[in-house]
């Protein structure tokens, strides 16, 4: 069965704005949003708390079980800071977000979190994990790279995304 409307998924480490663009997106074009980090805690699609990592232990299997009959609808915007357990079938974009170093910084500092937790969020930015993550889960050309530094790039960040959603047709 084909979609009638693509299926985007949203990606980057915490702090870059997937959260922000996907709300302004799902406005735009009427893509439905769903914030996985929601989802989770809305349906328990987790195995309880890490302490070390201070999050909740997701339940990919779940997570995906939950997701699945809607993402073959399509017309899904999924946001979520990682991306290697979600079934390449599911995607027609995957867009990662990256941002400046020291804006990351400031926006998980406004967000409370632990120097710790920071350091490591931080890190993962400088390292790309989330680009290489996505790099070696879903096929190259589907997979683009978008600054999302300041509100100039959020902007611009919602509008391709805006257009490029309206433009989209489903392949043969």
């Amino acid at each position: 069965m084909t979609r009638a409307a693509p299926n985007v998924l949203v990606t980057g480490t915490p702090g870059t704005g997937k959260t922000t663009l996907c709300e302004q997106v799902s406005a735009a074009t009427g893509l439905r949003h769903v914030n996985v980090g929601d989802l989770v805690k809305r349906e328990q699609l987790h195995n309880g708390w890490d302490d070390e990592f201070e999050c909740l232990v997701i339940d990919e299997d779940k997570v995906c079980d939950a997701l699945e009959d809607m993402m073959g609808e399509g017309g899904v915007l999924v946001d979520y800071h990682g991306c290697d357990f979600f079934p390449e079938r599911w995607f027609d974009l995957v867009v990662v977000l990256q941002t400046d170093n020291t804006v990351l910084w400031e926006r998980l500092e406004k967000r409370a979190y632990s120097q710790k937790k920071i350091q490591e969020n931080v890190q993962c930015e400088i390292m790309h994990c989330i680009v290489e993550e996505a790099t070696d889960s879903y096929r190259e050309e589907i997979v683009h790279v978008l600054q999302s530094s300041s509100p100039e790039d959020m902007e611009q960040n919602v509008e391709q995304l805006t257009q490029w959603a309206r433009s989209w047709r489903p392949s043969s």
